[in-house]
């Protein structure tokens, strides 16, 4: 098999302004000795994306494609593989070699620094690439082998690409990080792509009790779908006397401060509170105590094939969270996905 590697034009969606872009072709250099160049066929649209739309900015970090080049030093995958990217991690620094890439030391520069480790870049002057070591937004990027996982060509790359991130991050949460047990409890607070995919995944763990609390009853009624048994609108005056303050695990999507701290006073001894969307390493009275969590403490490898399977077996139904666009109506999608109008945009090259 030939690594003789070229550059390659890239179409991509470049943010020109607060929440739009506009597609521009440019080249993208050759990839390096380390690197894969993928074809993208779908990329999900994650809120974090929304947080850094800043001038010149590729974005997206949930691509799934097709492999098209390799760089000569690259083992794991080969022209022609389909894959799922994820987050980027170094697979150098300590954490890395104890298989812990979501705790690399180089965590923030690789995803969101838009410049590559060594502060080069394969985007022409004025474009900020390498996102999540992705930049997904676009028919074609570079990642690294850390970046992707290979899964079997049957399987449908529009579907799959979420997983990369917030379905991970949600997953991964309850599975890996907390490693809820049956029969324990937990309350899942925002039931947004995140939160609904903890909910997902409390059903398969086991929990006997699953809360899902959210202001829209669309959203809380999916939820009793997928898996909680009990749901509460905040909106409700009275929905505190609904609570029993003796569970195991409370998950906060949303960083509204009043549900931060309703989650500490419903937790039990010994509780914890997972705040996916601000700080940690605080604890409360009674031995409670709150963390935070990167990427559901997942290795992409081994984690995303183990939500492909509960897929395929029903028990992780993620086609029920999205809805489908275009590439070319990316902007309708950014704005559908900041005003909460989906749960989970997924973006289509045709």
């Amino acid at each position: 098999m030939s690594n003789i590697t070229q550059p390659r034009i890239t179409h991509a969606a470049v943010v020109n302004g607060h929440h739009h872009l506009n597609f521009r072709k440019f080249e993208l250099k050759a990839p390096l000795e380390y690197e894969v160049g993928v074809r993208i066929v779908a990329c999900g649209i994650c809120h974090t994306d929304l947080g850094f739309m800043t001038e010149g900015a590729v974005l997206g970090h949930e691509g799934a494609g097709i492999v098209e080049q390799v760089g000569s030093a690259v083992t794991r995958v080969k022209p022609g593989d389909h894959v799922v990217l994820s987050y980027q991690s170094c697979g150098k620094c300590s954490p890395c070699e104890e298989h812990h890439p979501y705790n690399c030391e180089h965590f923030s520069q690789l995803n969101f620094g838009f410049q590559r480790l060594d502060g080069s870049s394969a985007y022409p002057e004025g474009i900020d690439g390498h996102f999540f070591g992705q930049s997904a937004f676009a028919d074609y990027c570079l990642v690294t082998e850390q970046n992707l996982v290979k899964v079997d060509p049957g399987l449908p790359l529009n579907l799959l690409a979420p997983l990369g991130c917030g379905l991970q991050t949600g997953a991964g949460t309850v599975l890996n990080t907390l490693n809820v047990q049956p029969g324990e409890s937990l309350m899942v607070m925002g039931t947004g792509a995140v939160g609904l995919a903890a909910i997902m995944a409390a059903k398969i763990a086991g929990a006997k009790t699953i809360i899902a609390v959210d202001r829209d009853p669309a959203r809380l009624a999916l939820a009793v779908r997928l898996g909680a048994t009990e749901s509460i609108n905040s909106d409700q005056e009275n929905y505190l006397e609904t609570l029993c303050p003796h569970l195991d695990y409370v998950i906060d999507t949303t960083g509204i401060r009043h549900l931060d701290e309703l989650a500490q006073e419903v937790l039990k001894e010994g509780g914890t509170l997972v705040r996916l969307t601000g700080s940690a390493g605080e604890t409360f009275t009674r031995g409670r105590k709150a963390i935070s969590v990167i990427q559901g403490d997942s290795v992409a490898q081994d984690f995303i094939p183990k939500l492909v399977e509960y897929w395929q077996q029903g028990r992780f139904p993620i086609e029920q969270l999205i809805t489908y666009y275009d590439f070319d109506d990316i902007n309708r999608a950014v704005k559908d996905a900041h005003n909460g109008n989906v749960i989970k945009a997924v973006l289509i090259w045709e």
